[in-house]
C-alpha cells in the first residue's frame, strides 16, 4: 500500500476534510463504502474524527458548527475541503491575500499537529492550508477507499493559475496526456500533483470549487453501493483519459468523486 511518511511539498494535496450537519451519520456511511474506521473524537478537539485505512490517517470528518461551538443557522451547505500543504501558513495566506485571495478562517494552530488556514481563491473557490508539525496529513493514498486527486474547477483557469502560482510553488501546465486537451496540471518540484479545468461542462450554477477523487477497484459498484446507502449520483460511472469514474453526493450532499484510475495519481 502506497503509504506517505513526513511532510509533504508545499502545493501538493495534503488533505481532505469534510464538514457536515450530522458527524455520525457520515461516518458510517464512509465506513460501509471504503471501509474507513473512525469515531467521534473528544470535546478539546472540537469532536473532529479523524478516519483511517488499514491504520493509517485517510481523511477527516466534523459536524459544522460555529467558531465558538454552536451550530449555525441556518447550517451550512455539507463539503469536502481540499488542503494544500505549505511550509508556512502565515506566509502563504500574506501572499494569498495580495494575489486576490480572502481569508474564510484565519491561521490557527492545532495542537501540536500543525498550523491551518481556510482560504477562497478569487474565483471563489475556497481550499484549506496545512503546515505540518506532528501531522503530516493523509497517511496512504491512490489505494482503494484512498485519496488520489484533487482538482479544481474554475471559471478563469489563467486568473486561477496565476493566483495559485503566486501563493504557493504550484505551477499550472497543460496537461500532455493523449485526450486531455484543455486540461491542466498543477506541477511542484515537476511533478503532477492535481488537476484544473473549466466549468464549462458542469450544470448551470455549479460554482467554482475543488474535487476530492477516491481511488476504488470497482466504479459501478461503488455507485451501486452508495446508491442503496440514500447517496446521489450526479454523473453515472464512464470512461475517460485517466481511467473509470463518476460523480457522487453522499446523503447529505457532500460532493465527491470515485475513479479506478490509470493516471494520474496523487504523489506518495
Amino acid at each position: 500500500m502506497p503509504e506517505k511518511t513526513g511532510p509533504y511539498k508545499a502545493g501538493t494535496p495534503c488533505w481532505i476534510d469534510l464538514m457536515v450537519p450530522d458527524q455520525q451519520r457520515a461516518i458510517d456511511f464512509y465506513r460501509d463504502l471504503f471501509g474507513w474506521q473512525g469515531e467521534i473524537g473528544p470535546p478539546e478537539t472540537g469532536g473532529y474524527a479523524v478516519c483511517s485505512l488499514q491504520g493509517r490517517p485517510v481523511a477527516g470528518i466534523m459536524a459544522a458548527m460555529n467558531p465558538d461551538g454552536t451550530t449555525p443557522d441556518p447550517m451550512p451547505p455539507a463539503v469536502w475541503t481540499t488542503y494544500l500543504a505549505t511550509d508556512g501558513v502565515d506566509e502563504t495566506l500574506a501572499k494569498a491575500g495580495d494575489a486576490g485571495g480572502k481569508v474564510v478562517m484565519p491561521a490557527a494552530d492545532v495542537m501540536d499537529l500543525g498550523r491551518m488556514a481556510v482560504v477562497a481563491d478569487p474565483q471563489g473557490a475556497v481550499f484549506g492550508l496545512w503546515e505540518a508539525k506532528s501531522f503530516s496529513g493523509a497517511g496512504t493514498v491512490n489505494e482503494p477507499g484512498a485519496l488520489i486527486w484533487n482538482e479544481l474547477s474554475t471559471t478563469d483557469t489563467d486568473a486561477a493559475g496565476r493566483f495559485y502560482a503566486a501563493a504557493l510553488p504550484m505551477a499550472p501546465k497543460p496537461s500532455e496526456m493523449e485526450g486531455a486537451e484543455g486540461y491542466t496540471e498543477w506541477l511542484v518540484d515537476g511533478r503532477a500533483v492535481g488537476g484544473m479545468m473549466t466549468l464549462e461542462k458542469a450544470p448551470p450554477g455549479t460554482p467554482p470549487h475543488w474535487m476530492a477523487y477516491f481511488c476504488v477497484d470497482d466504479v459501478d459498484g461503488v455507485v451501486a453501493a452508495a446508491v442503496r446507502a440514500d447517496a446521489d449520483v450526479l454523473a453515472p460511472p464512464f470512461d475517460m483519459v485517466a481511467g473509470r469514474m463518476a460523480v457522487l453526493a453522499d446523503p447529505q450532499g457532500a460532493v465527491f468523486s470515485v475513479i479506478a484510475a490509470t493516471e494520474p495519481q496523487q504523489p506518495a
